[in-house]
């Protein structure tokens, strides 16, 4: 029993990491190659990775145009964003500006031979064979390809995380404590008392 409780509470943490790894937002330096827009088809199997359809860019629930962030880091590596409105939808980054950051976008391109580093903040997974890509939220150009960059927003938003969730352990073994182990202690009482008083009756009787 100890066994499916510790696989269970590891299923749980497996899932609650991958949740945050995919909402909070991560920072990339890269260079832009392209910013285009494309029609993408948006199936069940990945309809839940895109923007939901009452946001500004989602038009359609099956297929939609999207913008998109073609960019290369300073080691030749490539990664693909795409840029969609979040709306008032979760993740709440309340983005509406997907139109003008794409035009930011389109204008910090660059080549290998004059490169302009840029900063990408995003959240999500690029997962090809889903056709995932992240979310690009904002673009800030950048002194080089060496910057880097300490998430102080993840760190409050893991300790405030941390927090409440030591608060609620707390409350539940107070609960627990004040409310069920005392009604456990009576239940057990009351067996031990019925049992005792089964015993000497049929005691008696023999």
């Amino acid at each position: 029993m100890r066994k499916v409780k510790w696989a269970f509470w590891g299923i749980v943490a497996l899932f609650v990491a991958g949740f945050l790894d995919y909402t909070l937002p991560q920072h990339d330096v890269v260079r832009i190659t392209e910013a285009y827009n494309r029609v993408t088809s948006v199936s069940w199997v990945n309809k839940y990775f895109y923007a939901s359809p009452d946001t500004g860019t989602a038009e359609s629930v099956d297929t939609r145009d999207v913008r998109f962030i073609n960019a290369v880091f300073p080691d030749g590596s490539v990664k693909v964003y795409r840029n969609e409105d979040t709306g008032w939808i979760w993740p709440p980054y309340f983005k509406y500006d997907s139109s003008n950051l794409q035009a930011v976008a389109s204008n910090l391109k660059s080549t290998d031979a004059a490169p302009k580093w840029v900063m990408v903040t995003h959240y999500g997974w690029r997962f090809a064979p889903m056709s995932i890509y992240p979310n690009a939220i904002r673009i800030t150009e950048v002194a080089g390809p060496d910057v880097s960059y300490f998430p102080w927003l993840n760190v409050v938003i893991l300790v405030l995380l941390a927090a409440l969730v030591l608060m609620i352990r707390r409350m539940w073994l107070q609960f627990w404590e004040r409310l069920v182990d005392p009604a456990v202690a009576e239940i057990q009482e009351a067996g031990d008392r019925t049992r005792g008083w089964l015993s000497r009756l049929f005691g008696r009787k023999s």
